[in-house]
């Protein structure tokens, strides 16, 4: 009988030593996310996810750190200081092609768009022939600029690319009249819009969409589900988003965002989709872009996007 009780005294702590470990295994944080956004709309459900607490009720923690230029951005990425961020095709392969495994996870929903100074004589995208753009090299920014062109039948050769990395400074130019023509970001292209310039074609209008929210390889490989908390606190951000008032939220955006004031008058956002893959059509145009600038090898659709989401959790 003692051997017995023996026996059952052992098999209960065994299980109350099991389900103990279950528990603490379940109540442990997740890993601590750390993301780079840019003065875009792509940014803005970030934005909402961190004010509305729906970061915290997925249980991760996510630190928002805001760039004003791609490159900054990129070099915080590769040097380890981020985890991920609001970026872009380009930024992929570029970063690949240095060595450094990042990863296109999901498409983001905002337009560039090319604005023109009133004074510069561009009414339409013909009349950019032998004027100034002013671009980031090496970005969306310049990619979308040389469809414009291509679309357009010209060539990168027909114009003057002005190199200005920081958003808000290529903005600045424009609105003071230093600028002919920029591609800016929304609503940066509408600020410019509004305040002596006009817009003349988009990347909406050429049918690509570029941007994506970028993971480097090891936060996909050692912070998954951190990650994926990450991304069901984006989708609700999505929802409020889609079905708020825009004046319930539009002070807040404008303030956490990076945005000049004017933004207030002029934001317009896109309908906001759940994060899913990017399209290959995208992808492909993407890498031919580079590729034809003798830039990067010719990496494949599985080589850039990661398939988190498409997975079963």
């Amino acid at each position: 009988m003692s051997k017995i009780l023996a026996c059952l005294f052992c098999l209960t702590l065994f299980l109350a030593g099991g389900c103990g470990s279950s528990v603490q295994e379940k109540s442990a944080p997740l890993p601590k996310l750390t993301i780079g956004l840019m003065p875009d709309t792509d940014s803005i459900p970030f934005i909402i996810a961190a004010e509305r607490g729906y970061f915290a009720e997925e249980g991760v923690e996510v630190e928002l750190q805001p760039f004003k230029s791609a490159m900054d951005r990129d070099a915080a990425l590769q040097s380890g200081n981020l985890d991920g961020a609001v970026s872009d095709l380009l930024a992929v392969i570029f970063a690949r092609s240095g060595g450094f495994d990042v990863r296109a996870v999901s498409y983001t929903d905002g337009n560039y768009n090319l604005v023109a100074s009133d004074g510069a004589g561009i009414a339409s995208p013909a009349d950019l022939r032998g004027k100034e753009i002013a671009v980031s090299k090496n970005t969306i920014i310049e990619y979308v600029t040389d469809e414009i062109l291509a679309a357009n039948g010209m060539r990168e050769e027909d114009v003057a690319k002005v190199v200005i990395p920081q958003i808000p400074v290529r903005l600045e130019m424009l609105r003071s009249g230093n600028l002919g023509a920029a591609v800016l970001p929304e609503p940066m292209a509408s600020v410019a819009a509004a305040s002596g310039s006009h817009y003349v074609i988009g990347s909406g209008d050429l049918g690509i969409n570029p941007g994506v929210i970028v993971f480097s390889k090891s936060a996909l490989q050692d912070k998954e589900k951190s990650v994926r908390a990450m991304y069901r606190a984006y989708n609700k951000a999505v929802d409020y988003l889609n079905n708020t008032p825009q004046s319930e939220y539009l002070d807040l955006v404008v303030e956490r965002s990076g945005f000049p004031p004017a933004a207030r008058d002029v934001l317009v956002l896109p309908s906001y989709r759940h994060a899913g893959s990017p399209a290959e059509p995208d992808v492909t145009e993407a890498v031919r872009w580079v590729t034809s600038k003798g830039n990067a090898a010719a990496y494949s659709y599985d080589d850039l996007v990661s398939h988190l989401l498409l997975e079963e959790e």
